[in-house]
């Protein structure tokens, strides 16, 4: 499958090379490729440059946010909670028309430091914002629930039998991404309806972030046991 995976920090470079691995057809978007290639992937200055990890894996191509898009099958938004309405509108309604967008993205807010709040909660998710924003785009959000290492390789815990789920109103395009996270390896698939559900596991970060502070480590996630 041509995947398109928008957002070059950790979370979309780790689902990147995976899928990839995978042998999908990988492009990764970015709003300014010279800048992205020169960038450190921490963000310290020491540290390895964007350009040295794409060395590293040369079935990942690097394109602006349009062309990833328009190349693409289905599109991955692992971009900032904060920046994704904005990045997708560079992406354009046209690239977005008809494909199934699989969204990863939280919308946490660091202003006030850790545990984050949401920008967005209660009664509305950036699940159904992206929707709204985009009508013709197949909006189905997933994977937001775990750290990006369990979304890319589900059995490095558990031997991969805890939860994902899956929102949006495209009974299709959740089938498309069902089928994607299959073969990513997860099993316990728990589909929670019309993309107003994004609300249940967006808010569910809230609960995240303070287990990752009590445990001191982001290596878990959860198991719904019926």
């Amino acid at each position: 499958m041509r995947i398109a995976v928008l957002g070059t920090g950790m979370v979309g470079r780790t689902l990147a090379e995976r899928l990839a691995e995978l042998g999908h057809e990988v492009t990764m978007g970015t709003r300014d490729i010279g800048q992205t290639l020169i960038r450190p992937l921490t963000g310290d200055t020491g540290s390895p440059l964007f350009s040295g990890w794409l060395t590293q894996v040369p079935a990942v191509r690097l394109a602006l946010l349009g062309d990833a898009a328009a190349e693409s099958e289905l599109i991955v938004n692992a971009t900032s909670g904060g920046g994704t309405l904005s990045a997708l509108g560079e992406v354009g309604e046209p690239n977005l028309a008809g494909k199934v967008l699989l969204d990863i993205a939280n919308p946490l807010d660091f202003t006030n430091g850790f545990p984050p709040s949401l920008t967005v909660c209660n009664t509305d998710s950036l699940g159904e914002q992206v929707q709204r924003a985009f009508p013709s785009a197949r909006v189905v959000k997933s994977l937001n629930t775990m750290n990006a290492d369990l979304m890319a390789r589900p059995w490095l815990i558990g031997a991969g039998e805890h939860s994902v789920f899956v929102c949006g109103d495209d009974p299709d395009a959740k089938s498309v991404v069902v089928a994607l996270l299959g073969n990513l390896g997860h099993r316990d698939i728990i589909d929670l309806g019309g993309i107003s559900s994004a609300r249940g596991t967006e808010m569910f970060l809230a609960l995240w972030t303070r287990t990752m502070g009590a445990l001191g480590t982001a290596a878990f996630n959860v198991k719904v046991v019926r």
